[in-house]
């Protein structure tokens, strides 16, 4: 047996897997993942059966280009269907010698959902009714808001918007072009050959939705993050906090979390595959809507489902289900009765388990609960941002599209306190022109395309809630496009009012197009004062800032008066947190226990898992006169929140590419301020005196803080250079036999594959400067000579 065997190959050993979709061979580089290169083979022609016999050392030769075929590595022949001797298939002469591969050209010709789209020139004739339609029925869901109709009626007519909002963009993806520059399979093969990430657990067959980053995906990550420190942390003055992952349940219960985030699941019967049950009817009646001999009663049965969906009880869920006759989608197995599925992974914490808590599912809550005390260090005066970076956890029950929709997740989220009475942001006026692509609410229930216009006019016009707001839709915008996210495939779409929580006045998501759709990247929020006052009303504590008026006034306001003796004496060690809950309850709630005492003679409260009955005796509500200098009030904040991996996986597909001279060299161009490694060195040779050469321009570079990478591998320069070009390094440094004469090196901008030559001693400060993007490689071509190489 081969030495290769464990790579899923021996020597002489035929392969007769069927192949499918029609493909011949790929061309492809081999660097030790040969059973990809096999499974490529063996993913061909449905149609046709072909037996593959292999020599596994040919087949493994590193460091080239191979044609399977055409080497003499991989032979063919079709199996014949009578017992007559098998016929060889006969090859074009150019066979393995075009530069495009048969791959490439077989996707070319197959529904095209693996790509990145840019909308067709006539499209927009085409489009045009559907947008009509859209437009149409958005009328109508205004126009039964205004008239106060019913709610199932208004729900109704929103679900018939959605899914004529559906059908267009859908036509809308079927009528773009695709972008020739990016395949997701390529991109992917590339990101787990190179150990950017790969799903987690691999030897023991993986876990859904949960992955690992290797070397170059944990680099690249930590730059964004680092890079999103910068940007938003020390640019705007936010304070930085590191909470807990643990999260107590009342905490999430006052937040909202413990009540939204359960929902009901189904199993297979037989195979145990889970689903999500109200995706699986709404699956179900719609496929049932569509089919020809449904009736008109049964159409609008379906229609009431569907806009009732949310509001749908266990009981009710079970009735839909035996209903409409719903089964596994998959192997039309009889699923389970629904049952509760919470998307929050809970635990106990101790040894007793007398705290429930939860893995966190967003990293907001502990900005919110430490308020008071970022407050302070804010010297008590707003506005004032707190910013958070950490992992979320949310029990996804279907988990797919690869980094999109995962279990565990990095997010990076900022609160932003202020005045509700003052929402104008101090530094607006430096990016009021900023063009914005913005898709609003209006735009989408008239079925119009996203509009370009200034943050200015956006907020002037009321489109966007306030000056604070755009500001930060603005430093989003800003950001993605320093990470490399392609600014034409970026857009912000507003809100729907259904799909908006009733505490917010207005909500916008950054959205980057990838190869699975429009993504949602970013969440920008004016969240009201809803979270601190949620938390106010849990704990009795007052999350509170305070506004000083412009002059002193009289107040007349109730005032609860403990009789500490009292109330030590009956309560003992409890008299304490008793006596600071009604130090801290607001005037509304003084008046309803101030109600409760006139009417019972005692009154009721609840502090933490504890009730304690006051009376009469020992607490009294009096009226007083106060004079007051400031007044108390819950800020408003505005959160924009980043979902890193989306981020990183849309910044991936963006920066996908081949080369245009040989379309089998693909590259990622990562901008040099994410890169995991910012610069390579590679010398032309082994020989000693160009390896001290090159520990000496290591230490220039690791002296200014700049990653390197030392490529002395045997092989081509031009082979290395594409090594290194695969995993994103932006810059490359050669060392070859004229350094030893003038001390000079040259180096290598990846995207350009453009060279210049410059001494030793410049090396360090260049490359710091490149790498940080405070100098553009353009001015680097304009200060050193220009230095002419073939890439052998």
């Amino acid at each position: 047996m081969s030495k290769h065997a464990g790579l899923g190959l021996c020597s002489n050993r035929e392969y007769t897997q069927p192949l499918r979709n029609n493909t011949r061979v790929v061309p492809m580089r081999v660097t030790g993942h040969v059973s990809s290169v096999v499974q490529a083979l063996f993913a061909a022609a449905a149609k046709k059966n072909f037996n593959f016999q292999t020599n596994s050392t040919s087949l493994l030769s590193p460091h080239r280009f191979l044609n399977p075929l055409a080497s003499g590595c991989l032979s063919v022949r079709r199996n014949s269907t009578n017992s007559a001797a098998p016929r060889k298939s006969k090859l074009p002469e150019n066979w393995g010698t075009k530069k495009k591969s048969v791959i490439e050209e077989f996707k070319s010709k197959k529904k095209n959902k693996d790509v990145i789209y840019i909308m067709a020139d006539n499209a927009e004739e085409i489009l045009a009714p559907l947008r009509a339609s859209v437009k149409e029925q958005g009328d109508l869901v205004r126009k039964l808001k205004e008239m106060g109709e019913g709610e199932i009626e208004v729900k109704k007519a929103v679900v018939e918007l959605k899914a004529r909002k559906k059908i267009l963009e859908d036509k809308e993806l079927e009528l773009t072009q695709k972008d020739d520059g990016f395949d997701r399979m390529r991109m992917e093969d590339l990101l787990k050959r190179r150990f950017f990430y790969d799903q987690s657990f691999a030897i023991y067959g993986g876990v859904t939705g949960q992955y690992d980053f290797g070397p170059m995906g944990c680099a690249t990550k930590a730059n964004l993050l680092n890079f999103w420190r910068q940007f938003f942390v020390l640019e705007e003055g936010m304070l930085e906090v590191d909470c807990s992952i643990l999260t107590p349940e009342p905490v999430l219960k006052a937040s909202g979390h413990v009540d939204r985030f359960a929902d009901l699941m189904v199993k297979d019967e037989k195979n145990g595959e889970c689903f999500r049950l109200d995706h699986l009817i709404k699956a179900t009646v719609e496929k049932i809507e569509k089919e020809k001999g449904t009736t008109a009663e049964t159409k609008d049965r379906i229609s009431t489902v569907l806009s009732q969906l949310d509001g749908y009880n266990k009981d009710q869920m079970a009735g839909l289900m035996a209903e409409f006759n719903v089964v596994s989608p998959v192997t039309g197995n009889p699923l389970s009765p629904p049952m509760e599925f919470n998307l929050m992974f809970s635990t106990q914490i101790g040894p007793s388990a007398a705290v429930k808590g939860f893995l966190r599912p967003e990293t907001a809550q502990g900005i919110f609960v430490n308020f008071k005390r970022l407050l302070e260090f804010s010297s008590g005066k707003l506005p004032f941002a707190a910013a958070q970076i950490g992992n979320a956890f949310r029990n996804e029950i279907s988990p797919r599209s690869g980094l999109l929709r995962v279990r565990e997740f990095t997010m990076a989220e900022i609160e932003h306190f202020c005045d509700s009475s003052n929402m104008s942001h101090p530094k607006f006026c430096e990016v009021k022109d900023t063009l914005m692509t913005l898709y609003s609410a209006c735009d989408q229930m008239d079925g119009k395309k996203p509009s370009q216009i200034t943050i200015s006019e956006a907020v002037g016009s009321g489109l966007v809630a306030n000056e604070t707001l755009g500001f930060f839709l603005v430093r989003i915008k800003m950001f993605l496009e320093k990470v490399g996210v392609n600014p034409d495939k970026l857009r912000f779409r507003q809100h729907l009012g259904n799909e908006m929580a009733h505490y917010a006045r207005d909500c916008w998501d950054a959205e980057i197009l990838t190869s699975y759709g429009w993504v949602e990247c970013v969440g920008c929020a004016d969240r009201s004062a809803f979270d601190l006052s949620q938390h106010t009303k849990a704990t009795g504590v007052k999350l509170i800032a305070e506004r000083r008026l412009p002059a002193p006034k009289k107040v007349e306001m109730m005032q609860a008066n403990l009789n500490k003796a009292t109330i030590g004496k009956a309560f003992k060690q409890n008299a304490k947190a008793i006596a600071d809950y009604f130090a801290n309850v607001d005037e509304e709630e003084i008046k309803k226990i101030n109600d409760n005492l006139l009417s019972a003679g005692f009154v009721e409260i609840k502090i933490g898992e504890n009730s304690f009955k006051i009376t009469t005796e020992e607490l009294k509500i009096e009226k007083v006169e106060k004079t007051i200098h400031v007044e108390e009030f819950v800020p408003n904040v505005i959160e924009p929140s980043f979902g890193i991996g989306r981020i990183l996986y849309s910044i991936f597909e963006h920066n996908f590419k081949t080369r245009a001279d040989d379309v089998q060299r693909t590259y990622l161009s990562l901008p040099p301020v994410i890169a995991p490694v910012k610069c390579s060195v590679l010398p032309l040779s082994n020989k000693a005196e160009l390896q001290a050469r090159v520990a000496e321009v290591v230490q220039e570079l690791r002296k200014r803080e700049v990653s390197v990478k030392v490529d002395d591998s045997s092989g081509s320069i031009g082979r290395r250079y594409a090594r290194t070009d695969e995993i994103a390094i932006p810059f490359g440094i050669t060392i070859d036999f004229e350094t030893l004469n003038n001390s000079s090196v040259t180096l290598r901008e990846r995207d350009s594959t453009l060279q210049v030559r410059l001494p030793i001693d410049k090396v360090g400060e260049t490359l710091r400067d490149l790498s940080n993007g405070s100098l553009k490689w353009t001015e680097v071509m304009q200060v050193f000579p220009k230095f002419e190489s073939q890439e052998a």
